[in-house]
């Protein structure tokens, strides 16, 4: 897969007191790279955990659920679109199906 904003979780990282997802996001980052993902379930194979919005937006739950990754996938030509890293309360705050 291709990842197209992957700046987004860098800065997210860099953050003071957000370090502790910075390994997690290179795992996550690595993963989605080499993944080749043709459907949501595809995605539900691999990370079980990830929650399938519909409309191509999936979200990831990571560092051990302390963070939310909203993304938008275009299948067809197996590009991931980064739209959101952060925690749980800021992730109440946004609309994951349209961010």
């Amino acid at each position: 897969m291709r990842i197209i904003a992957p700046r987004t979780l860098r800065d997210h990282w860099g953050r003071p007191g957000r370090s502790d997802s910075e390994q997690p996001l290179k795992a996550w980052l690595a993963e989605t790279k080499a993944a080749d993902w043709r459907t949501p379930a595809a995605i539900k194979e691999q990370f079980g955990s990830a929650s399938i919005l519909g409309g191509g937006r999936i979200v990831f739950n990571i560092a051990g659920n302390k963070y939310r990754l909203v993304v938008w996938i275009n299948f067809a030509y197996r590009v991931v679109y980064v739209r959101f890293i952060g925690t749980h309360a800021e992730y109440d705050l946004i609309d994951a199906k349209t961010i």
